[in-house]
């Protein structure tokens, strides 16, 4: 059987399926703070365990990172070795790649002694021509990361995103001929742990800020990836302000904090059910409250505060935080939670990131260890039992809590109805989330003339740059079951049962175990590919298809 190009129309609908929201374009709140908090940039919405369409702010799971709109990152590349954070004011070395051969390998990691000599030499030679570089702090380094990024971790290696914009920065993932492991892509900053022997650093490769041990488990100097700032030396300096009213002011950010946590532990779809509850109520004067993306809560991080060091949480005092007994039964604070969702590479949303502002414990040669120090970001399941988890999960037995606090914020960020406009493909007209990659019949790619035949364009509305040769038996670039039924098979058919998807053509070709008829988030029922794997799915232009946990095809990030 002739293997073709997944249709048009199938393709239009597993886009609507699978990308449920509009891309967040604009730098629109506080840019021009000292300590202006970039977006995390993450786009689609979640359920308690995988992608899902957006909903209202006040129906369940409404409220959550994807649906607020804050300042989105924005870069530029000097064309010297250096990058600008056009949010942040924060100037980047681009790359670390300390030889200079192309590729971010093993031996272009440094020791903890390397790194603080690294800046010298980087000064001493004027790099850029600048002499006041110096290691990022924990803040600012954190300030790169991009929560479009897929966590490897669960083993899935396939679909790999990394947490930062790597098409701006140098970044690779670990290096596996010399023995490390894919996720071994961890850059250093200059934020030491109060309470330990660890440094701070940020895990690109799958999105969490770890405490790391100078020292490796063989005894010899551990090594991490680097690149140094320079500029805006108030990024990271909070401005906090009692305001005598239950609620903290941030002056440097812009954000509004409530004084005091939740004061119970709870489920991420619970957290942010509290949210609404509290707006409901009128909560200290206000009825906009939310879960802070994971970036602003990481923001209120006291990292000279810690629990042994100070018997507090890393939380400036001018908080209230409720204290617990962790499972080593010691006094501790808690994990709390952030309303963005920590997304895998298996297609799962199954994970919720959080701030420990009290030990970040895992369980390590039988016994409960502040593994990974206050002021650590992971993740934890959005539902389900701590008990299942009595020594943690992973290689350091992180504790696995499930039921975290939360702590309100409001300002910032803005809600963004888009992500709630309906799809009406096919109306002539390019509204609310249409573009021309879900859209293409109304949303026309404006590039005709680049000599490129892009999402949007065909031989009818680009000529110049998609030319159509209908009868080929192939269905090239430009062409459609619309423009050449011909060669661009029509499916997929609409369908009320199953047996509808076994007549011909109502299934591409070369979807490898057949069709489902399921309701679309268009308001039609479809005939979808069904698989076991992705290799089970048909080929897509310009999208690549994930097999999701219910067996169907759909778009992956």
């Amino acid at each position: 059987m002739k293997t073709r190009i997944l249709s048009l129309s199938l393709l239009i609908l597993l886009l609507t399926w699978g990308c449920d929201d509009a891309s967040n374009a604009n730098n629109v709140n506080n840019a021009d703070l000292p300590f202006a908090i970039v977006d995390t940039a993450q786009e689609r919405c979640f359920d308690a365990l995988s992608p899902a369409g957006c909903v209202g702010v006040d129906e369940a799971f409404g409220g959550q990172d994807a649906q607020y709109l804050g300042n989105r990152p924005s870069y530029s590349d000097n064309g010297d070795g250096t990058v600008t954070d056009l949010v942040t004011g924060l100037m980047w070395v681009k790359t670390p790649d300390l030889n200079g051969d192309g590729a971010i390998l093993a031996d272009d990691k440094l020791t903890w002694t390397e790194i603080q000599a690294y800046v010298a030499t980087l000064n001493a030679e004027a790099f850029a021509g600048h002499t006041d570089w110096r290691l990022p702090t924990i803040k600012e380094l954190y300030s790169l990361i991009d929560f479009r990024g897929l966590d490897p971790s669960n083993g899935n290696e396939e679909n790999l995103i990394p947490f930062i914009d790597d098409a701006m920065f140098g970044f690779d993932y670990g290096d596996t001929a010399a023995g490390e492991r894919t996720i071994d892509s961890q850059y250093a900053s200059g934020t030491l742990y109060v309470s330990g022997d660890l440094l701070f650093g940020v895990n690109f490769a799958d999105g969490r800020i770890k405490g790391y041990g100078l020292l490796g488990p063989d005894g010899a100097d551990k090594t991490f990836l680097l690149i140094c700032v320079r500029g805006n030396t108030a990024y990271g300096v909070n401005d906090l302000v009692d305001n005598g009213d239950g609620t903290v002011s941030d002056l440097a950010t812009g954000l509004m904090w409530s004084r005091d946590d939740s004061g119970a532990g709870m489920t991420w779809e619970e957290a942010l059910a509290f949210a609404h509850a509290r707006n409901a109520e009128h909560y200290l004067g206000y009825s906009d409250w939310r879960v802070p993306n994971i970036k602003e809560l990481h923001s209120i991080v006291d990292y000279a505060r810690s629990p042994d060091l100070t018997g507090s949480p890393a939380l400036d005092p001018v908080f209230n935080a409720t204290s617990i007994t962790n499972e080593a039964g010691e006094l501790d604070w808690p994990y709390v939670w952030s309303s963005t969702t920590h997304a895998s590479t298996n297609g799962m949303g199954s994970a919720g990131s959080y701030v420990s502002f009290g030990r970040a414990l895992g369980y390590m040669n039988n016994s409960w260890v502040d593994v990974h120090g206050a002021g650590a970001q992971r993740s934890d399941p959005k539902d389900g039992d701590p008990a299942d988890y009595p020594t943690g999960f992973g290689p350091q037995g992180d504790a696995i809590r499930i039921l975290n606090f939360v702590r309100l914020v409001r300002g910032g960020a803005t809600w963004d109805a888009s992500v709630l406009a309906p799809v009406t493909c096919g109306d002539g007209t390019c509204d609310g989330a249409e573009t021309a990659a879900n859209c293409p019949q109304d949303c026309v790619a404006t590039t005709c003339g680049d000599g490129t035949c892009d999402a949007g364009e065909t031989s009818q509305t680009c000529p110049a740059d998609c030319t159509a040769t209908c009868g080929d038996g192939v269905c090239d670039a430009g062409e459609d079951a619309q423009n050449c039924p011909a060669d661009c098979q029509a499916g997929p058919v609409s369908c009320t049962v199953d047996d509808d998807c076994d007549l011909p053509g109502a299934c591409p070709d070369d979807a490898a175990i057949g069709c489902t008829c399921e309701a679309t988030p268009m308001g039609t029922d479809a005939c979808i590919p069904n698989c076991v794997t992705a290799d089970d799915c048909p080929s897509a232009p310009g999208v690549t298809l994930t097999c999701n946990p219910q067996g169907l095809c759909v778009p992956g990030q």
